[in-house]
């Protein structure tokens, strides 16, 4: 996924780094087979924030299912157009040094005609938009049914720019300082879902818990949403992982299969430890276990076998799971578990890449290679937590960041969009009282 290893494909010898392989000699040339493959795994990925939405809309109140679901699709506009002024040059753009991408593409200037690899350098942009778009919807599951609109969209402008792209130069280009150090994520681990999954955790403890939290449940108010957007997030993490090898070749293959049994394996394994729990397998379960799965995957899913990919989807289920069970011990009400399916995965297979690397002979000896990605999940960690805690406050001194309560009761959709998903509030807490905007 980085500008360097792109050049892997046109090269007769490699050499391996950062998921990909550099060019050693030859000129990269326009491959047909390998762009067409990238821009189906573009509309893949796409297709995986609204199938985030349903996911997420399934999982809160029926009275707050429109604001849930918004948040995700508009997160494909705003970052789109973000992406395309300033992100892709933040994050892409040569020669800005360690920490960010040079100024050269603004409003993707200069990538006409241009080959990233084999493929157009526009169809790599539009590939890495779709990873920015995600990265944003995922952070909205911890402040759903109580966090403005607008505050939302005004924080996730910012935190595009200046937590993702930042973090995306680091970890994917060639001269970002990760990169540099070596650290390994094929797909985006570190740079979306441990960001996503810290941010959200920052976010949910700045707002403060949703009123009734921890004593009022509540509960899924349509589990086939969430199955159906658990499965449209399995079939687009195809082109999610599997694309980012930016080729038709085996890398891509190793990670597709990979991203078909490690999920299974944490499907599995979190029903498994619910019915050891509770005594009964649920459908939220199944769901939740397989983006847990494919979450602990992405950095690793073209660097381990897939033997150890199953490994790779047990521990991240496992720990995924139990984080889920001791939410109450953050002291923050992550509502949809963003932190703990995301952030927690994500760690767990960002240092179990580094572990099991040796499965494919890549990277460096198991303990240091561990230890370089030890040294990138704490950078992540730091500098996301830190940067949303500011990001926050500063969008909190220009508007107000949540709702009011008598919105927050008669739930989001009336209060910020005039909009029911239902005709009947049945299934909702409470009837609205307040119609007005955001």
């Amino acid at each position: 996924m980085t500008l360097l290893p792109l050049l892997r494909a046109a090269a007769p010898a490699v050499l391996l780094l950062g998921g990909a392989a550099l060019a050693q000699s030859s000129t990269p040339a326009l491959d047909s087979g390998d762009t067409a493959w990238m821009l189906v795994s573009a509309a893949l990925v796409l297709l995986m924030t609204p199938g985030l939405a349903f996911f997420y809309g399934g999982l809160t109140r029926s009275a707050s299912v429109l604001n849930t679901m918004m948040m995700s699709v508009t997160s494909i506009g705003l970052v789109a157009v973000l992406w395309t002024l300033a992100g892709y040059t933040l994050a892409f753009g040569e020669g800005g040094g360690a920490l960010i991408g040079g100024l050269g593409h603004l409003g993707l200037e200069g990538l006409t005609g241009e080959l990233t690899g084999t493929v157009p350098s526009y169809v790599f942009a539009a590939f890495q938009a779709m990873f920015a778009i995600i990265a944003l919807a995922l952070i909205s599951g911890a402040v759903v049914e109580r966090m403005r609109f607008g505050a939302f969209l005004l924080f996730g402008g910012l935190w595009s720019l200046l937590i993702y792209a930042p973090l995306a130069h680091w970890v994917w280009s060639a001269d970002g300082w990760l990169f540099q150090l070596g650290a390994l994520d094929f797909a985006g681990g570190t740079v979306i879902h441990i960001a996503a999954g810290v941010s959200a955790l920052v976010a949910a403890w700045v707002l403060g818990p949703r009123l009734g939290y921890p004593r009022a449940a509540h509960v899924p108010h349509n589990v086939p949403f969430v199955l159906l957007g658990a499965g449209l997030l399995w079939f687009g993490w195809m082109g999610f992982n599997a694309g980012s090898a930016l080729a038709a070749n085996e890398a891509a293959a190793l990670a597709l299969i990979t991203t078909l049994v490690a999920p299974a394996a944490a499907l599995l394994t979190w029903l498994g430890w619910e019915v050891t729990r509770t005594g009964k397998p649920t459908a939220v379960g199944a769901a939740t276990g397989l983006v847990v799965g494919l979450v602990a995957i992405t950095p690793a899913c073209a660097f381990v076998t897939p033997w150890a990919a199953l490994l790779i989807g047990v521990l991240g289920a496992t720990a995924s799971f139990w984080t889920v069970q001791a939410k109450r011990r953050l002291a923050a009400d992550d509502a949809l578990d963003v932190f703990a399916c995301h952030g927690v995965a994500g760690i767990v297979g960002a240092l179990l890449t580094g572990a099991l690397a040796w499965t494919t002979a890549s990277g460096e000896a198991p303990g240091q290679q561990l230890l370089i990605q030890l040294v990138g999940v704490v950078a992540s960690v730091a500098f996301t937590g830190l940067g949303t805690f500011a990001l926050l406050r500063l969008v909190g001194v220009l508007t107000p960041l949540r709702v009011s309560p008598r919105q927050e009761v008669g739930g989001m959709d009336l209060s910020a969009h005039s909009e029911q998903g239902y005709n009947s509030q049945e299934g909702g807490l409470g009837t609205p009282v307040f119609v007005g905007g955001d």
